[in-house]
């Protein structure tokens, strides 16, 4: 008796309307966060970047899979945080920029002005960020608000942490948003701390997108660890700010896996609580459910890490040596007509 054979399987549909190419965009995305990051930590660690690290190990794709669901097409804005290199990257940062800013070279956007992620791109769509966590909610409030006067279909969105939600510039920039119905979207990270101060310290709500009804606005909470689950909950969000439908605040639940800087020792997290959402890995994640759905490979994702890792060594190869800013330059771009004693007094250093 001839054996039968089943037919093979044919690949689900991927979700959300997205490609296939367009899910391997979104692994290339977060898989160039993490292994940008693990190079800068070498670099850290052999005190080659100055000032502070932040790594966003374990949030990955709350930064991949929102910002992806913006159009750079449009002409829509975002502004990042210190864990959100991965949603820079995905408007067009490039490791090698990222690299000079962080090593504070004379080449680096800000030219050794400022540090890590601390810079940004209008032509990219990307705001600098400032330290002071919930004021760049008001600042992309006003940018939306230009959108919305100049009757452009375009969007802002905005990231802030657990922590940022209880200050009062977050306050006033949402509640300004949702009163004039303007085309953004407001990403919180629940990762679990406010530096070293667990959620449930600093405020009394169980979950932080009840917060959105006091606002008049919608509310949605997705799966952070989840890249897909993101992207479904953020897409629809921007494509409402778009049509006049106003803002909406999402909250994504995920956790940080490093302490707030590279520095930090972690003593308030326990390594069983770190260790349980380790197992909830987002890439980790994301290559199981892109091969059991056969959305790919794992050659395919083999092949993106290998491109990731060669240009990574290319860009590290090309600016680790690279001068620190002369210090002649320093008022360059800072004060209009520098002081004429100053900058003799630069030069003279510069010898």
């Amino acid at each position: 008796m001839t054996p039968t054979v089943s037919p093979p399987v044919s690949p689900a549909a991927p979700p959300h309307g997205l490609s296939r190419a367009q899910l391997h965009e979104m692994y290339y995305f977060m898989r160039l966060t993490r292994s940008l990051e693990e190079r800068l930590v070498n670099l850290y660690r052999q005190t080659k970047v100055i000032g502070g690290l932040f790594r966003s190990l374990g949030q990955e794709a709350d930064s991949v899979g929102s910002a992806y669901a913006l159009d750079r097409g449009q002409g829509d804005f975002l502004s990042p945080l210190i864990r959100n290199l991965g949603s820079m990257l995905v408007q067009g940062a490039t490791p090698l920029e990222i690299l000079r800013q962080y090593m504070a070279k004379a080449e680096s956007p800000t030219r050794g002005r400022e540090l890590n992620i601390h810079y940004g791109d209008l032509e990219r769509g990307f705001i600098g960020q400032i330290s002071h966590l919930g004021d760049m909610v008001p600042v992309m409030a006003g940018v939306a608000l230009s959108f919305k006067m100049r009757k452009q279909p375009r969007v802002g969105m905005v990231y802030v942490g657990d922590g940022a939600m209880s200050t009062g510039t977050f306050h006033e920039g949402i509640n300004f948003a949702a009163v004039q119905r303007l085309p953004m979207v407001i990403i919180c990270e629940n990762n679990g701390y406010s530096f070293s101060t667990p959620m449930h310290k600093q405020t009394a709500v169980r979950q932080l997108v009840d917060k959105a009804a006091a606002y008049g606005i919608p509310g949605v909470r997705a799966d952070g660890n989840d890249v897909l689950a993101v992207y479904g909950a953020t897409k629809p969000a921007v494509e409402r700010a778009r049509q006049g439908g106003g803002c909406t605040l999402i909250e994504l639940v995920t956790y940080r896996r490093k302490g707030h800087a590279e520095h930090d020792n972690q003593s308030y997290q326990s390594t069983g609580e770190i260790a349980e959402w380790e197992a909830k890995d987002p890439i980790d994640r994301c290559i199981r459910d892109y091969v059991e759905a056969g959305w790919a490979t794992v050659e395919e994702l083999a092949e993106i890490d290998a491109r990731i890792l060669a240009l990574l060594d290319d860009a590290v190869g090309h600016c680790e040596d690279e001068p620190m800013p002369a210090a002649g330059t320093a008022l360059d771009g800072v004060l209009a007509d520098p002081a004429r004693a100053e900058l003799e007094w630069y030069r003279r250093i510069d010898g």
